[in-house]
């Protein structure tokens, strides 16, 4: 795999900590940042499928009401516990 070089400005602070933590791990502190960026552009890119499939059910016009899920929400902890409840507002698609 080919890598590349970039520059990047950091504060003196968060300097020192990745320095300290590279020494106490016996790590590159280039590896320590490359393996933070990739958990962070992972958990970014899940984020956004995330939110991808929620438009996209949301495109479908399907619903659950306040008033369902408040009712749902009331039940937890109770003998009488309710299941999540099912969309109960059905649009149609333009």
């Amino acid at each position: 795999m080919t890598s590349h070089i970039m520059s990047l400005q950091i504060s003196e602070e968060m300097k020192t900590r990745l320095d300290e933590l590279s020494a106490a791990t016996r790590r590159p502190a280039n590896v320590l940042v490359e393996d933070a960026l990739a958990a962070y552009l992972e958990e970014r890119e899940n984020e956004r499928r995330y939110l991808q499939a929620a438009v996209d059910r949301a495109d479908e016009g399907n619903f659950v009401s306040h008033s369902a899920v408040e009712k749902w929400l009331l039940s937890w902890g109770t003998p009488n516990e309710l299941s999540p409840p099912e969309p109960d507002i059905i649009q149609k698609r333009r």
